[in-house]
């Protein structure tokens, strides 16, 4: 299903006054998380589903979905939420904002898939609003974006989750930029006391205010085409042949999304010091994980090799010749 041009142009013009737009991008978030748990439980023989319901102590709520040891995906969760209250005081700082109501809404995932083969993969699409009024908001912005984390990377599947993305910001390029986007991810999902990206990238936008009508066709556009930039990945690799080394590694980088989110992760840090519900908050951890002091792949291995790919790149203007020999 796509969006009308006619009808966002319109709409721009003539906002609806008979919902606001925090109402209208949870019902949407709701529609996606149902249309992705259903698809990617189709990927899987074994895994199903988790939903569970949950109230805010200051408003709302929210439905979190989790999948556990299935065939294909180890552990995962997509989660959607709209959340109201007093914004934090120390939130309220980071906003440049004075404290005052707020209105939250989103879809967040992330998927561990079970195979090394198969990257992780992170999303999340969401809207904020300050003020009593979600009519007429004191101030509301967008944010969002996807990312690839890799363990056994391939060029080729970098390539197709940047090209989904690209597309997308191509079709709305009145308030997406690929260029911009991928940079913010670039900066955003690095680990800075590791000196290494947290894999692939992807895109990653926040603070999108100018033109609230045409970003929301923009995050719908997006979040509907999450499943197009991710089951290809899993078909692809899910059945390629798995050794107890290769399951080893997967877990020591591993570590390293677990770093990130609960070292960096402003989502993680926003939902627990708004009281978000701390399970939902935390389903983004794998279920194993190892950390091995001082831990370094052996040289020329597939591991060392995949090192290379954990570096900002420009990864559609790549071909198979610009991969160093070794790395797929």
């Amino acid at each position: 299903m796509t969006d009308s041009f006619d009808r966002v142009d319109d709409l721009r013009e003539e906002p609806r006054t008979d919902i606001s737009m925090g109402h209208r991008m949870q019902r949407f978030v709701e529609a996606l998380q149902l249309r992705i748990t259903r698809r990617l439980e189709g990927l899987d023989p074994d895994g199903a589903f988790n939903v569970e319901r949950w109230s805010h102590r200051e408003g709302g709520g929210g439905i979190t979905a989790v999948i556990e040891d299935g065939a294909v995906f180890e552990k995962g969760g997509v989660n959607t939420s709209a959340v109201r209250g007093e914004l934090p005081a120390r939130m309220a700082q980071a906003f440049e904002v004075e404290q005052q109501p707020f209105f939250a809404t989103g879809l967040s995932l992330v998927i561990h898939p079970r195979s090394p083969h198969v990257p992780t993969v992170h999303a999340n699409f969401r809207y904020f609003a300050l003020g009593d009024d979600l009519m007429d908001p004191v101030d509301q912005w967008f944010g969002g974006g996807a990312d690839l984390t890799p363990y056994y990377p391939h060029l080729e599947d970098a390539q197709h989750f940047h090209r989904v993305w690209k597309e997308v910001c191509d079709t709305h390029d009145d308030v997406a930029d690929y260029d911009a986007f991928k940079t913010a991810c670039d900066d955003y999902f690095y680990l800075q006391h590791r000196d290494e990206a947290r894999g692939v990238g992807g895109i990653f936008y926040d603070y999108l205010r100018d033109d609230p009508e045409g970003t929301f066709f923009f995050s719908r556009a997006a979040g509907r085409r999450f499943l197009e930039s991710y089951v290809p990945i899993v078909e692809r690799r899910k059945d390629t042949p798995v050794t107890e080394a290769q399951r080893a590694y997967q877990e020591i980088r591993r570590g390293r999304y677990v770093e990130f989110n609960l070292v960096y992760d402003r989502g993680t840090k926003f939902g627990l010091e708004t009281g978000g519900r701390t399970e939902s908050i935390l389903m983004s951890l794998p279920a194993h994980v190892q950390w091995r002091y001082d831990w370094a792949p052996a040289p020329d291995s597939p591991e060392a090799h995949a090192q290379w790919y954990f570096a900002a790149r420009d990864w559609l203007q790549l071909t198979p010749d610009d991969v160093p020999p070794g790395t797929a």
